[in-house]
């Protein structure tokens, strides 16, 4: 099984969005995925992030903040996800076996639902084209720009 870690700072959106966004990903592919987030500190997940994810059919209730420390095995992924700048300065050093990818997004924390939506979609084609990707044995997209969905558009 394939394991991804999505990591960013707080742990209270972007990073929640997208671990559920993967999971969502993996099971309509038939791809067995491993997906957690962490962040560098823990807070609590945003109640935009719940709104808009349920706005999808994705609920986050049962999701908790946690720190790396939390993570089960957290030394042992195939693929580190930085979704944000801060985290991908703070990220630790992963064997030669993980590959890291950074995906930046903007914070929607302090926006509009409009706002958390546009990160939310945005989320979902990334992390898809990246389900994807591994269902298919292709090279991952190293970034937004890269991911199918959005070059076709």
């Amino acid at each position: 099984m394939i394991r991804v870690l999505i990591l960013c700072t707080h742990n209270s959106a972007r990073s929640q969005m997208a671990e559920a966004l993967t999971r969502d990903a993996a099971q309509r592919a038939g791809v067995e995925l491993d997906v957690h987030s962490a962040g560098t500190e823990a807070t609590r997940v945003k109640d935009e992030a719940k709104t808009v994810m349920a706005e999808l059919g994705l609920c986050l209730d049962g999701h908790t903040s946690k720190t790396l420390h939390e993570v089960p095995n957290a030394q042992n992924f195939d693929y580190v996800v930085t979704v944000c700048d801060s985290a991908a300065d703070a990220c630790p050093v992963y064997p030669g076996t993980t590959t890291r990818l950074h995906y930046p997004f903007v914070d929607p924390s302090g926006g509009s639902l409009e706002r958390w939506r546009e990160v939310r979609d945005q989320l979902k084609v990334q992390f898809e084209a990246l389900v994807q990707a591994l269902k298919n044995g292709t090279p991952v997209p190293e970034s937004y720009e890269d991911s199918p969905a959005v070059t076709a558009a």
